[in-house]
């Protein structure tokens, strides 16, 4: 697979239009994860091969968020209730599914959280709030736009069991890291103002499931929500 035998690659963005960029200014706070810090949108879509070697995005019927606890410890095992992404981000998406190599012989799943973090002086914005993880889905892609008065934001990548990240960078705006999201966890230390005066990371995270996986529907919302493992 073009992923690497890493388990990660990085990969470059095309240019970024001003109007998807613009659109992270009108997110609603999120009620469940930053402690007031990050602001989101949410949404799904199944993905089908196309004849001419694209993909067909369909946007599935909004639903409630719901993980398992078991990928994360601060807000799994609840329904999480967001507002539908508005922008378009499959023009982004499409780059990543060519640096991940998706498989075209079936249908894919992914859900899309369009993410902004902020932080100002005295208060950090945590990214990670469930600490080393894995998503539990096949690949995450998260790609962020932009770094606004920020620092700090150091993207890690650990083998599972490992005491430390084998890979610890920070990504610019214009770039995407690219995870096998079942062979390696991440976590991203908080981001910090730059200077004292309020900033903020924009941010997009991708997570592809292949759909007979079934992480869409009733049927995957009972077995999140019933999930128990703390």
């Amino acid at each position: 697979m073009p992923i690497g035998s890493q388990g990660f690659t990085l990969i470059d963005l095309p240019s970024v239009p001003a109007d998807l960029l613009d659109s992270y200014d009108s997110l609603p706070v999120d009620d469940y994860m930053g402690h007031g810090t990050r602001f989101k949108r949410f949404s799904q879509y199944r993905l089908s091969p196309t004849a001419s070697g694209s993909w067909h995005f369909e946007l599935l019927p909004h639903r409630d968020y719901t993980a398992y606890k078991k990928f994360n410890k601060a807000a799994g095992g609840i329904r999480r209730v967001y507002e539908p992404v508005k922008a378009d981000f499959t023009g982004l998406i499409s780059k990543g599914i060519a640096g991940i190599g998706l498989d075209r012989g079936e249908d894919w799943q992914i859900n899309v959280h369009q993410n902004r973090t902020r932080a100002e002086a005295g208060r950090p914005g945590p990214l990670t709030p469930e600490g080393v993880h894995h998503d539990g889905h096949e690949y995450v892609m998260i790609a962020v736009l932009r770094r606004e008065n920020v620092a700090g934001g150091q993207t890690r990548l650990w083998k599972p069991g490992a005491d430390e990240p084998f890979w610890t960078g920070t990504l610019t705006a214009g770039q995407a890291v690219l995870l096998d999201d079942k062979a390696i966890a991440h976590d991203v230390t908080d981001v910090l103002s730059a200077d004292g005066r309020p900033g903020h990371r924009d941010i997009v995270i991708v997570a592809f499931s292949r759909w007979q996986h079934k992480w869409y529907g009733n049927e995957h919302d009972a077995a999140a929500l019933s999930d128990t493992v703390g």
